[in-house]
């Protein structure tokens, strides 16, 4: 169980930082993505995208695979 907060929490420390990078890749611009901000610091829970992402990766895989 630690291992998956430390894991999260190691996930988190990095995305971030990395937030206007991914804004370009329409990271938090899909529908089903959350973005806000609270005490001036801004958080985006982008479920729409892991959902896209997710999904072109399922389909590399796929196709790679089927090569």
């Amino acid at each position: 169980m630690i291992r998956w907060v430390a894991f999260i929490f190691v996930l988190l420390a990095v995305f971030y930082p990395l937030l206007p990078f991914f804004k370009r890749l329409w990271v938090g611009r899909l529908p089903g993505d959350f973005c806000f901000r609270f005490k001036g610091v801004d958080f985006c829970l982008p479920f729409g995208s892991a959902l896209l992402w997710s999904l072109l990766a399922f389909l590399a895989a796929t196709l790679t695979k089927l090569i």
